[in-house]
């Protein structure tokens, strides 16, 4: 029982004795580790769910008032941070220029927008690590990898689609090849089992968005906090090994790992907010995050290809190959080519540095980005869309 003889007298400890308490340690660390996660995606849930009682209906105005290219590509960014999340401001166009209201052409620059507006939520998330200044150091720059990664990708395409409308162009050409393919409606796993929770406490804060933004924020902050204290305590359990010898060990598994990951959850916001914890740990670095980030780009509109051809409806096909056709393209323009690859690298190490000099850095930046700059540029827009 647990003990093995030599000889007459000679007892000792096994090796299955003395690994069972380190192996029911580690089992419960980990399911520690899973409930934590599980409460932190519904303090993400309800957090997007409060935003869209904010602001969906202005959102939908936004992008129905939308007169011009720069004038979608801002609309993009404060629509999606106003709803949290990138595939309903998708469905939104779509639905829109189904409609008549809007040209392909001028779907583009949202979709583009809304490629930068979904980032806001991992930023938002590194956020919780305030209090701790290493890990937010870490976190923040694992953050802000995203937004300059879709930035970028922005400033290189935009232009070059206004000019020669590269995007548009094929990404009706993919629509009509695939015309009559049939789709696919993928399960959501993670939103069956966060979904009723989330619902639940939609139901409870009512028309009080505010109450139910200020609980899921708590509750994510709190779950945040836990989930990198046992993330240090793995980081015993040899979890960075692990992480760098199979599922980040190069930067093409990072991709499909990303990839593979936002296909199943269908949420790119999720995929990239769950790498903030383990960046603040030290588990994962920048460089090994960033291939991580272009397949969740990539596995977003996958999701969104597959339900759009599901639908039948030609107008839902094209604006989900352009916005694919946009993410690969960023992908080409920055990833192969080292020097512009070190450029988002570079600029979140620079940013987050300059954070740990003043807190009021991020705060400034999030407001920057995704609020000051595009009602800047969309402000008549904007009066318009809240005057309805």
């Amino acid at each position: 029982m647990g003990y093995k003889q030599r000889g007459h007298l000679d007892i000792e400890p096994s090796a299955s004795s003395e690994n069972n308490p380190q192996t029911l340690n580690l089992f419960w660390r980990g399911f520690l580790l899973l409930a934590c996660l599980y409460l932190f995606l519904v303090g993400i849930g309800g957090m997007g769910a409060s935003f869209k009682l904010f602001g969906q209906e202005v959102s939908q105005n936004l992008i129905e008032a939308t007169a011009s290219p720069i004038t979608g590509l801002f609309i993009g960014i404060l629509a999606t941070a106003l709803v949290q999340s990138s595939s309903t401001t998708t469905s939104m166009v779509v639905a829109v220029v189904a409609a008549g209201g809007l040209t392909l052409q001028g779907a583009i620059p949202i979709i583009m927008g809304a490629n930068i507006g979904t980032a806001v939520t991992c930023t938002l998330v590194s956020m919780g690590h305030l209090a701790q200044k290493k890990e937010f150091q870490k976190a923040f720059a694992a953050a802000c990898l995203h937004d300059w990664f879709n930035l970028l990708a922005v400033a290189i395409l935009f232009p070059l689609e206004m000019v020669t409308g590269i995007l548009s162009r094929l990404a009706s050409a993919l629509s009509e090849a695939f015309a009559n393919a049939g789709g696919l409606q993928l399960a959501n796993p993670l939103k069956a089992t966060t979904e009723p929770f989330v619902a639940q406490l939609s139901d409870l804060a009512g028309d009080q968005a505010a109450v139910l933004l200020v609980f899921s924020v708590g509750l994510m902050v709190g779950m945040l906090l836990c989930i990198v204290k046992i993330l240090r305590s793995l980081m015993e359990a040899r979890i960075k090994a692990v992480l760098d010898d199979y599922l980040f060990r190069n930067a093409v598994t990072a991709m499909l790992v990303g990839l593979v990951f936002t296909l199943l959850v269908q949420s790119s916001s999720v995929t990239t907010s769950l790498m903030i914890p383990l960046a603040a740990t030290g588990a994962l670095t920048l460089t090994q995050i960033f291939p991580y980030v272009i397949g969740a780009n990539f596995g977003t509109t996958c999701t969104a290809i597959l339900a759009a051809m599901a639908t039948g409806n030609p107008t839902a096909v094209t604006v989900a190959f352009a916005h694919l056709l946009f993410n690969i393209f960023g992908a080409l323009c920055i990833w192969p080519w080292p020097k512009v690859r070190a450029v988002p690298v570079r600029l979140a190490e620079w940013l987050a540095g300059k954070a740990m000099g003043s807190r009021l850095v991020p705060v400034a930046f999030i407001l920057i980005v995704f609020v000051i700059v595009p009602l800047l540029f969309t402000w008549s827009t904007v009066r318009e869309a809240f005057s309805r």
